[in-house]
């Protein structure tokens, strides 16, 4: 059996489907993060420290702003 060529209107969906997956993978780090915080555990480490929260969302940023520039490198943003 011979391979077809991908129609254009499948390539474009494909294309679609990608990047909805990239912004689903840069939206749920934060979410992840912040619904962990969310749980209000009385014994936190960040709680002892004074830069536990600001550190957290240094990191949720920094996590998103790889993985836009990974998708965005692989062409899927």
């Amino acid at each position: 059996m011979l391979l077809q060529p991908v129609s254009t209107g499948q390539q474009r969906e494909g294309d679609n489907i990608k990047k909805i997956s990239a912004w689903a993978a840069i939206l749920f780090a934060p979410t992840l993060v912040g619904t962990i915080y969310g749980m209000n555990f009385d014994a936190m480490p960040e709680l002892n420290r004074t830069y536990g929260y600001p550190f957290a969302i240094g990191l949720m940023a920094l996590v998103c702003t790889s993985l836009y520039f990974i998708f965005k490198r692989r062409d899927w943003l």
